[in-house]
């Protein structure tokens, strides 16, 4: 992995975007700020001859606020960044849609969820792609073009007859406290890179939070991001999170849901609450990003290369919020829908990753820190196996260690795998 990111990296989504684009009316581009959103939308208003209209710009906001009709009937495809600053947008393209559905007219780029938008449920229902747009992942970071988990969606068997995995535990380590945010990737780790996490996260709260809502507590939403780090990769407790600083339950959700809508965490659903009562119905917890979970733990390298006890602790549940993000963003490339969620059993046998493919066949991940695989770490999985027996399609454990195996009819692979 290289320590630093030169340049721009490649995404696989503008292949994506182009093929939606020849299909929808209405293409948007959803995802945390900094993310890439902009140079996405760039590239296509470059190749295809066309400017950006800026709503983060104060003045191009207060223009497009004046006259958002004028602005969405110019030369097609009109190309909108953080479009969720003047929300009278959706209303004005609405109108032009009722008047014209052609596919590719409109590609928006927003830092808020476009589902949490007021205005989104009404304007643009049944128009409208949305394109999650996620940090950068492994193979973009250094060139690659990773195909581990599409081939798995194809329904391909994962290969156990692979050579060693070079990767070590400190690569590993470096890898998930770094993210795929590209502006931080761009900075020297350590304290540069800590102050852009420092200030990006201040950034997201204290701008795109309140310009979302009116809240009376703007103190709190730093300590409960904090809170819900410490759950990253944990079933979600928010009466826990909001008691911890001391914040009533009914606030904290709340909050919580505005940190959802600016994509500094992630909600992954319960999964398989139809298969029996004592399957758990909570979700887990995401940060977005590794790399901000990182700094939010103050879990660095260092500490966990001389196994701090906490830190190490903190980094198991890192690695499969990292894991999990990796798996994702291989998913939002996939054309055919996948559900995704989390299985876990009153007892407390849980799969840390589910996905279901639209013919109803599910592909299993479990997520482990440690380079040895011991008999309980497959307990979750051989519960899902029984309730799902022909159904599931593949099981696979994701561990640091060098060597790939089946246990028991699982998939034991290197976490690399995903990206090499």
């Amino acid at each position: 992995m290289r320590e630093t990111l030169t340049g721009v990296a490649e995404r696989r989504l503008t292949g994506v975007l182009a093929a939606r684009l020849a299909e929808e009316p209405v293409v948007v581009l959803n995802g945390p700020r900094t993310v890439g959103k902009s140079t996405l939308l760039h590239q296509l208003g470059s190749y295809l001859g066309r400017p950006v209209i800026d709503c983060d710009d104060p003045a191009v906001r207060a223009a497009v606020r004046n006259d958002p009709n004028g602005f969405v009937a110019g030369a097609e495809p009109v190309l909108l960044d953080e479009y969720q600053h003047v929300p009278e947008l959706l209303h004005a393209i609405k109108a032009e849609l009722n008047r014209d559905l052609r596919p590719g007219r409109y590609v928006l780029a927003g830092s808020t969820r476009y589902t949490t938008l007021p205005e989104a449920g009404q304007a643009l229902t049944g128009r409208v792609d949305v394109i999650p747009v996620l940090p950068l992942s492994q193979g973009e970071i250094d060139g690659t073009r990773e195909g581990f988990v599409h081939r798995l969606l194809g329904g391909d068997v994962p290969e156990t007859s692979t050579p060693a995995s070079a990767t070590q535990r400190d690569e590993y380590a470096r890898r998930a406290t770094s993210g795929g945010l590209p502006v931080a990737l761009r900075r020297p780790a350590g304290n540069s890179r800590s102050r852009w996490f420092s200030n990006y996260v201040n950034l997201v709260l204290e701008r795109d939070v309140l310009e979302l809502s009116r809240i009376r507590q703007r103190d709190m939403l730093p300590r409960l991001l904090r809170q819900l780090a410490a759950q990253s990769g944990q079933v979600l407790n928010v009466a826990a999170a909001g008691q911890a600083i001391d914040l009533e339950k009914s606030t904290a959700e709340n909050y919580v849901k505005l940190l959802e809508a600016v994509f500094l965490i992630h909600r992954l659903p319960a999964w398989g609450t139809t298969l029996g009562s004592r399957i758990g119905r909570q979700p887990k917890v995401h940060l977005v990003d590794s790399g901000v979970a990182s700094w939010l733990l103050n879990v660095t390298p260092a500490k966990i290369a001389r196994a701090d006890p906490a830190a190490l602790t903190e980094y198991g549940h890192l690695l499969e919020t990292f894991a999990v993000g990796e798996i994702l963003k291989q998913v939002s490339w996939w054309d055919a829908p996948v559900i995704a969620g989390h299985f876990r059993t009153g007892a407390g046998h849980e799969v840390d990753l589910v996905l279901e493919r639209d013919d109803g066949q599910v592909i299993a991940f479990e997520v482990k820190a440690g380079s040895r695989i011991h008999s309980e770490d497959v307990r979750g999985i051989q519960e899902l196996r029984g309730k799902l027996g022909q159904r599931l399609a593949a099981a696979i454990i994701l561990y640091t260690g060098a060597y790939s195996y089946l246990h028991e009819g699982i998939a034991v692979l290197p976490l690399d795998r995903l990206w090499l």
